[in-house]
């Protein structure tokens, strides 16, 4: 599609310059899909043409369609409704662009990665995951890392240089609160003796620790009936107990550091299970008890240089009321640091260490004030690259029964929603007869692909900065806008190909193998010429999906891909086909279908299934 609309664009601007002495860049000339109620394959809007034409709308598009069908060998014919001038293309000329297209999509690999960036720019370094090793990780959690993991393999497709970094908050009054609870009511429980995976055991803690600050907080507030609840809980004797940890923690006190350590262990191990599970990775993972050190450091010298000030009861901050916010708070009164510190270590670490061309931070939209802090903050102290920073904010997910909450103990933990979207997914295969046949180890491979890709469809087919509601059922169906219709629109193509081999008495070849016709002796339908013009659509949606940071771009591509593959497979015999070059023209167009299917899934994370 972008060579012919190339084509286009430099015939309308030569076209432009000659009919109404208008100079015009080609490129800020741009085509649209023409609306299916109008015929038509291209439109372009005349409107920005009609002061230079001192010409109606109308009138102007009749006299560039009319020299366009005069001048260029693309444009068969053309009609006007309007503003807008809808161009019919002749059919050979969208033959010969799928065949070019489809030639050099050939040889770009499904994954990537495993093709060098195009851009020779520094890196663009995205964080995702960012966990707390306080709790498992839940359904916000997954989100957060389908979303960063899809993201960085867009903005690969698109020619940029990534990496892909965790950063885990291992330290602070949350990790302590856990830490406090496990040392003061377990009585010695560790993953071993339990079962438990790690994450959840120390998230059962945290659990716990807020069970018992609630008790303790009412005591108090009963005692003392004026106090704000958050006034009451710092006065309890869990509160006191969890800073004073938090405070030897810091000071690298023996005992506090060797609980840290064990429990952190613990989580980690949990954390990689369910990352395997979910099929995302890390070039680098940094954690927060290393980097808050350099945030430290940092904040140190701006008060030696007098960027930033220190309060009467010690703590530190930034002031930023001139700039229309309010006064930041970067080290507590008794020296310990927040989470500004260490993001502030974190950021200059990472520009010294990548020097990247933009930091990308996938975090909810509840911290935007954060970020927008941040990249204060680093500009105030000099870091003039602080402008560098993306905050890539997405909305929260809820359920049908409200939000979820860590200390309530009411999250959707991450492990069991896989637990059951495999169940799910099983139920539903099994009621349609589509695993009738396979043998037991490769019918459960097909349900955790099918799990795994409504899951994570549905959770991406949603604009990032949009909140939703995750419904798990309604994600596994094989019908509408989910995962594994294109999953079954994938397999259905492979079939064909099967299919056809084995009534020519050949063996499927084992490497993959271009069908092969001759474009002259193509005879295009209506729905060839769509599916070809959707097929054309795959690069330039990439690149729209990796300006946007948006995989829903991806997802809803996909969708009416699979959407007008099916139409065509429905309306269009393939196999049946009579004509012999008309056949194998319609084998390299499923073919094409398939291949684009097989990548775009894969932007996403999604597994395509050879057969169901």
């Amino acid at each position: 599609m972008a060579s012919i609309e190339q084509t286009l664009s430099s015939a309308v601007a030569d076209l432009t310059a000659r009919l109404f002495s208008l100079e015009i860049k080609p490129e800020t000339i741009s085509f649209q899909k023409t609306k299916r109620e109008f015929e038509g394959d291209l439109t372009l809007v005349v409107f920005p043409f009609v002061k230079a034409a001192r010409k109606s709308p109308e009138a102007t598009a009749q006299a560039i369609g009319e020299a366009l069908c005069a001048s260029c060998p693309l444009v068969e014919k053309f009609n006007v409704v309007k503003g807008f001038l809808n161009l019919s293309l002749k059919s050979g000329h969208w033959v010969e662009a799928f065949e070019a297209e489809r030639q050099a999509e050939f040889t770009r690999p499904v994954c990537p990665g495993e093709a060098p960036a195009t851009d020779g720019g520094h890196p663009v370094v995205i964080e995702y995951s960012s966990p707390n090793t306080n709790k498992p990780l839940h359904l916000g959690h997954i989100r957060n890392n389908l979303l960063g993991w899809s993201v960085a393999e867009i903005l690969k497709s698109a020619g940029k240089n990534v990496k892909k970094v965790n950063l885990v908050n291992d330290r602070g009054i949350h990790i302590c609160k856990s830490m406090l609870a496990w040392k003061l009511f377990s009585e010695g429980e560790t993953p071993a003796s339990s079962g438990m995976k790690g994450d959840h055991l120390v998230g059962k803690y945290y659990v716990i620790f807020s069970q018992k600050l609630a008790e303790q907080t009412r005591e108090i507030m009963a005692a003392e009936p004026g106090l704000e609840k958050d006034q009451a809980e710092n006065k309890t004797p869990l509160m006191l107990q969890a800073h004073e940890m938090l405070r030897l923690w810091e000071a690298g006190d023996k005992e506090v550091v060797r609980l840290w350590e064990t429990m952190n262990g613990w989580v980690y191990d949990g954390f990689q299970q369910t990352y395997d599970r979910l099929g995302v990775d890390f070039d680098k993972t940094y954690y927060e008890s290393q980097t808050y050190l350099s945030g430290k450091a940092i904040v140190q010298k701006g008060l030696e240089d007098g960027v930033l000030i220190r309060k009467e009861d010690g703590s530190v901050w930034a002031d930023l009321r001139d700039e229309g916010l309010d006064e930041k708070l970067l080290l507590r009164k008794d020296g310990t640091s927040v989470y500004m510190t260490q993001d502030l270590g974190t950021a200059t670490l990472r520009n010294e260490e990548w020097r990247a061309d933009r930091l990308i931070y996938v975090v909810g939209n509840e911290q935007n004030y954060h970020f927008d802090v941040l990249k204060r903050v680093l500009k105030k102290l000099g870091y003039a690259w602080g402008d560098k920073i993306v905050h890539l904010s997405y909305g929260m997910v809820e359920l049908p029964e409200g939000k979820m909450k860590s200390r309530e103990g009411t999250v959707v933990d991450a492990d069991d929603l896989m637990d059951k979207m495999e169940s799910t997914a099983r139920e539903t295969t099994e009621a349609l007869g589509k695993s009738a046949q396979l043998p037991a180890e490769a019918a459960q491979k097909l349900y955790h692909t099918l799990a795994m890709g409504a899951l994570k469809y549905f959770l991406l087919k949603v604009d990032p900065v949009k909140n939703m509601l995750f419904n798990p059922k309604e994600s596994i169906d094989f019908n509408g806008n989910t995962g594994p219709f294109i999953q079954y629109t994938h397999a259905r193509i492979r079939s064909l190909g099967r299919k056809f081999y084995a009534a020519q008495g050949v063996q499927t070849p084992a490497e993959e193998t271009l069908f092969a016709f001759d474009p002259a002796a193509v005879s295009l339908s209506e729905k060839e010429s769509l599916l070809i013009q959707r097929l054309l659509a795959y690069r330039a949606t990439v690149q729209q999906a990796a300006d946007q940071f948006s995989p829903a771009v991806i997802a809803n591509y996909l969708f009416d891909l699979a959407k007008e593959f099916n139409g065509f497979y429905q309306d269009t015999p393939i196999l049946r086909e009579e004509n012999e070059a008309q056949k194998l023209f319609r084998l390299a167009l499923a073919q094409q279908t398939g291949f684009i299917l097989k990548k775009g899934l894969h932007l996403l994370g999604i597994d395509a299934p050879e057969s169901m």
